[in-house]
């Protein structure tokens, strides 16, 4: 019972979380929090994290056990044959079990700066990854708030055609009263009732657009595509007082994300240069050992029992000749790092025209949002005046519907265009490099 309880908790809560408005703050929270990608990026960070400590391991003294038997097939044993003697004088019998034991200590003094260097690179490639994690989540973010903003422009949308309807239908109930009183023809109901029937119509492609917009903004959330989630958005507002496009370029140039990963990425082919060029030095070692054998080799005669020893010294290992094998790695190095300051060159270029294209966008978007509020009053003011006249009977229904169609269109272009233009200005805002979470 008590689990029974506890499941219909959870599942109320989670019913709950899904019914309740999102405003756009918490569906990026949860969107972030479920972003599948993210995760992806987060895992790279943590593997190349890992892979600084493995390059730095092997800077430190690496110490390391072995152990072997052996079964020795059976020999005669070792003996003299000496003049005074009539029989071979036996010196020792063989030893057929052998057992080694050995641990050893090796410490690197110089490798020809390749060890310093690869870790220098794995360094920057950690923080070039760890800037390109951050670039998945400003990425993540834009899908989020794109879906959030076309869900809404889709609610609007809906909105205001429920709104057409319901006036569409007043309309009718009055004119059908006209036309029970004679003032209007039957031909003048009959083009509101086609009218009304055209926009329920409408109203089926709206609601089906509604649904393909919250299915798409569930997916971004990380909720069941079914989910019957709602929104609230905050209040639209289109100003350009904080736009100066040079002042954006120049902001893009020092804080887009993906110019920061390549210029880490240069540094790390520099480094990754030094540590090809390693070839070209000899590596020094410092090494000790311990041994604990049954028998020991070193100590004659040999004695069928365990003996430890010792010995430490340095090691010296120089590559004279590897048939260009040292050459070509370092052009490899060098041809890697020529491919990713050219890709930083033409990634700047790239930046810099999408800065240019985003801002132009922005102002084009600004511009209709201003034209179509114009548009929206002047409809409306049509309207009022011909629905007073067609209450009068001063106007035809085909006045009056041409009047609520182009109210509806001008309403339905000026949210749409609220809603493009900001949507355009967190394109914009990313492009320049700036959090958009």
């Amino acid at each position: 019972m008590k689990k029974t309880i506890l499941i219909q908790l959870i599942l109320t809560t989670f019913m709950f979380a899904q019914s309740q408005k999102l405003t756009l703050e918490e569906s990026l929270q949860i969107g972030l929090a479920n972003s599948k990608e993210i995760k992806i990026s987060h895992s790279k960070v943590l593997g190349s994290e890992a892979q600084i400590n493995e390059i730095g391991s092997q800077l430190l003294p690496k110490l390391t056990f072995g152990a072997s038997y052996v079964r020795l097939s059976d020999v005669p044993p070792f003996e003299v044959v000496v003049p005074i003697s009539p029989t071979p004088i036996k010196i020792q019998d063989p030893v057929l079990n052998t057992y080694s034991m050995k641990l050893s200590l090796q410490q690197p003094l110089f490798t020809g700066f390749r060890l310093s260097s690869l870790k220098s690179a794995a360094e920057l490639n950690y923080q070039a990854v760890e800037v390109e994690h951050t670039k998945e989540v400003n990425e993540a973010a834009f899908k989020i708030q794109s879906a959030f903003w076309n869900y809404y422009k889709a609610q609007n949308a809906l909105e205001l055609v429920n709104e057409n309807l319901k006036s569409l239908e007043q309309h009718l109930a009055d004119t059908k009263t006209f036309l029970y009183n004679g003032l209007v023809t039957r031909n003048d109901y009959l083009k509101l009732q086609v009218q009304t029937s055209n926009v329920k119509l409408m109203k089926i492609e709206t609601e089906n657009a509604v649904n393909l917009a919250r299915v798409a903004f569930n997916k971004t959330i990380g909720y069941p595509l079914n989910s019957q989630t709602e929104i609230t958005a905050p209040y639209l507002n289109a100003n350009l007082a904080e736009y100066n496009y040079d002042d954006l370029l120049a902001e893009a140039m020092k804080q887009r994300d993906e110019l920061k990963s390549l210029g880490y990425r240069v540094e790390a082919g520099k480094e990754s240069i030094s540590a090809a060029n390693a070839g070209w030095f000899p590596s020094v070692f410092l090494f000790g050992d311990y041994y604990y054998n049954k028998p020991n080799q070193r100590i004659m005669p040999t004695r069928d029992q365990f003996d430890d020893t010792w010995d430490i010294g340095v090691s010296l290992s120089w590559d004279l000749w590897n048939w260009g094998y040292t050459s070509s790695k370092v052009t490899q190095a060098e041809q890697r790092l020529v491919e990713v300051q050219n890709l930083f060159e033409l990634l700047k270029e790239g930046v810099e025209i999408e800065v240019y294209q985003n801002y132009l966008k922005l102002l084009s978007e600004h511009d209709k949002v201003a034209v179509n509020k114009d548009a929206v009053a002047q409809a409306e003011e049509n309207y009022r005046i011909t629905k007073e006249k067609y209450n009068q009977q001063l106007s035809t229904s085909t006045d009056l519907i041409d009047a609520e169609t182009s109210l509806l269109d001008a309403q339905t272009k000026l949210s749409n265009a609220q809603v493009d233009f900001e949507i355009t200005k967190i394109k914009l805002n990313k492009s320049v490099g700036r959090r958009i979470y």
